[in-house]
């Protein structure tokens, strides 16, 4: 008995090839961010304020945020989201975000930085699992402090629902990101979870995280296994 192999049409296959292709990098990007919290947080005396990030809601982690200028500057990124389950204790399965923004004047050069965003309270949360919101604008933010600080940790948390750093050629600073563009990567979640999800979906349903998440929802599990008080 003789068996005849299938034709498989060449846009089927152009769809694996894409499909595949999209799951390495969501994978890839995926251990960026995982490494770039990892860092970040390993140097206690340089990293987020250990109080500030067990209040926080929701953390926002892009890697290698791409920056260009040229007069005009732009940024672009994209990474992930991840918030406090509703018990508060352990963090949810991430979605991915892009940010994107522009400034203007006498800029020439570019380079590559490292975004890490806290979102402070639920309100804050409502604003950035919406399909988009522009910082400043429709959510109060400033540049976070960085160590061990706790003063400026009580005035912050008073005033600002999202609070911002960067690091850059191994500095992390806080830094203000007003005017910046957040918006959920509708795309990104469909390469990450096989199917098209948007972030509030993600996040309050508490599915179960992909392979490739696992790694950085352990490092949030470690750093701040439960919500801390306000």
């Amino acid at each position: 008995m003789k068996f005849r192999a299938l034709a498989i049409p060449a846009c089927l296959i152009l769809i694996l090839a894409g499909t595949a292709i999209g799951e390495d990098k969501s994978s890839e990007r995926l251990h960026h961010t995982a490494t770039t919290l990892k860092e970040i947080m390993d140097t206690p005396d340089h990293s987020i304020p250990q109080g500030l990030l067990d209040r926080a809601q929701c953390i926002v982690i892009v890697p290698e945020m791409k920056k260009a200028a040229f007069i005009f500057g732009a940024r672009y990124g994209k990474g992930y989201i991840s918030c406090r389950r509703e018990s508060g204790v352990g963090w949810t399965s991430p979605g991915t975000v892009r940010i994107e923004g522009g400034s203007f004047g006498f800029q020439i050069g570019g380079a590559v930085t490292d975004i890490v965003l806290l979102v402070m309270n639920r309100s804050g949360a409502d604003k950035l699992l919406a399909s988009q919101f522009t910082l400043g604008a429709e959510a109060s933010a400033a540049a976070g402090p960085v160590g061990r600080s706790t003063n400026a940790e009580t005035d912050l948390l008073l005033r600002a629902q999202i609070l911002s750093w960067s690091r850059s050629h191994g500095i992390f600073a806080g830094i203000s990101l007003q005017g910046a563009t957040l918006r959920q990567d509708v795309s990104g979640n469909r390469e990450l979870y096989g199917r098209t999800l948007e972030n509030r979906e993600i996040i309050e349903k508490n599915l179960p995280p992909p392979t490739a998440a696992k790694e950085l929802i352990s490092l949030l599990d470690k750093y701040s296994p439960k919500k801390g008080g306000n």
